[in-house]
């Protein structure tokens, strides 16, 4: 259900608190040093159902090969936070990032074509594409669906953030 909270709060805009939760939820954060990973004690490249808070286990992972969490929480990340999102043949963008972030970059291959993708956030809002382009055509929707291309060719993706559409 947390991870579903970071999904909520991308769809409502609010691109900073998805990715504090996101990065609260994300057990790599958790064994950041030699004492945390003693602590902590499971793998951090999978979710923990529980994490303890009663001694003498405080901090300590749990339960984290049970659940559909590591899923979710992919998908939280890249679907809703970093809006990336293919549908079929069809590559859907709509980022909710933390407004610190001025840019990211994103390289995507399909089947024999790569797309580059870079979204600009120069006025650090956390959604709304007031700019997009796909090798150099200006694209209208707010949401950016662009049709893939199994061409070999390299593609270009531009989008640039501010108080447009979310």
């Amino acid at each position: 259900a947390a991870t579903w909270s970071v999904i909520a709060y991308a769809i409502l805009g609010q691109g900073n608190k998805a990715a504090e939760l996101f990065s609260l939820l994300n057990p790599i954060n958790r064994t950041t040093t030699r004492a945390y990973v003693h602590r902590y004690k499971v793998e951090p490249y999978v979710v923990a159902a529980d994490v303890y808070s009663v001694a003498p286990h405080v901090g300590r992972g749990g339960w984290t090969w049970y659940t559909g969490s590591a899923g979710w929480m992919y998908r939280a990340g890249l679907e809703w936070i970093l809006g990336f999102r293919v549908q079929g043949a069809t590559l859907l963008l709509t980022p909710c990032i933390p407004e610190s972030w001025p840019h990211l970059e994103i390289v995507f291959k399909y089947r024999t074509a790569r797309y580059q993708i870079l979204i600009d956030n120069p006025r650090s809002v956390s959604h709304g594409i007031v700019h997009a382009e796909c090798d150099g055509k200006t694209l209208s929707d707010g949401q950016t669906r662009i049709t893939l291309v199994d061409d070999g060719k390299t593609h270009s993706v531009r989008l640039v953030l501010g108080q447009g559409s979310a």
